[in-house]
């Protein structure tokens, strides 16, 4: 069997629902065995991109928002989605002034990772940014967000205890961290 080849057959398809920011599609399929189902897939029109932001003394940027669909307050790297016309870094650089109110001289992508890709094909970039400066935030009418500074030892702990569960936030302190224990983050970019 080639692992390259789609196994599914679409019947037919649907838009569901549509938005500024998602579709949802419900596809008529037969599964790899054969048999007659559906598969829904949710389109995001924009990808996802997230920043860690350290500073010399290797602290880290969170910012903290209530999350509606989990109904949670969450802890999270600086994140956002830039439109797919549009360079993923100038828009790294566009969420972290918004959220954070930081610029950066010094940008690294880190990590390119799928989000959900059993139902999405919503895809993260992540970037490393440092030599910062602090300028006024932005943000979108939509966030009320609150800021945390802090060491980047101390955000690595509130992963392993459960205390950041954001999906992004969490694949981009554990690379990072993976990064500080292989020596591989050059002292010059802090």
């Amino acid at each position: 069997m080639n692992e390259q080849q789609n196994p599914w057959t679409i019947l037919g398809e649907k838009n569901i629902y549509d938005n500024e920011w998602i579709s949802l599609t419900e596809y008529n399929v037969l599964n790899p065995s054969g048999g007659k189902g559906i598969y829904g897939k949710v389109h995001f029109k924009n990808f996802a991109i997230g920043i860690i932001a350290l500073d010399d003394d290797m602290n880290i940027y969170l910012v903290g928002q209530y999350r509606f669909p989990i109904n949670q307050y969450s802890w999270e790297i600086p994140e956002g989605g830039g439109p797919f016309t549009d360079d993923p870094l100038d828009s790294a650089k566009r969420e972290l002034l918004e959220e954070a109110g930081l610029k950066a001289e010094n940008w690294m992508k880190i990590l390119v990772m799928h989000l959900s890709n059993s139902v999405t094909d919503e895809c993260c970039e992540i970037y490393l940014a440092g030599k910062l400066s602090q300028h006024t935030a932005v943000p979108d009418e939509t966030e009320k967000l609150s800021i945390k500074k802090m060491p980047f030892e101390d955000a690595y702990k509130m992963v392993q205890s459960g205390e950041i569960t954001d999906s992004v936030s969490v694949a981009a302190i554990m690379k990072v961290k993976l990064m500080l224990l292989e020596g591989s983050l050059p002292s010059s970019f802090f």
